[in-house]
């Protein structure tokens, strides 16, 4: 059997803190500035949920609506995330 361990400091959506991200989860899409990360939550400052993404190669997005506050998105829904252009 072989296995690979290893441990690598702030990689993953640690790397993240402080940039506006996008996050793809199992039935919507958030995009904001990711403010906060633990191990159940992320949290997102001047979040949007996105209903239509546009083109992904051009900035902005085709429909995205503002959420009140900071809004928080639960890690086990996530299927993947980034910075978009």
């Amino acid at each position: 059997m072989k296995k690979i361990i290893e441990e690598i400091e702030g990689e993953g959506l640690d790397s993240l803190l402080g940039e506006y991200i996008t996050v793809w989860c199992c039935r919507y899409i958030y995009a904001g500035k990711l403010t906060g990360v633990n191990d159940k939550d992320i949290l997102l400052s001047d979040a949007k949920i996105v209903y239509d993404t546009g083109t992904l190669d051009e900035a902005g997005f085709g429909d995205a609506q503002a959420l009140p506050n900071n809004w928080y998105v639960r890690t086990d829904s996530i299927e993947s995330y980034g910075k978009m252009s």
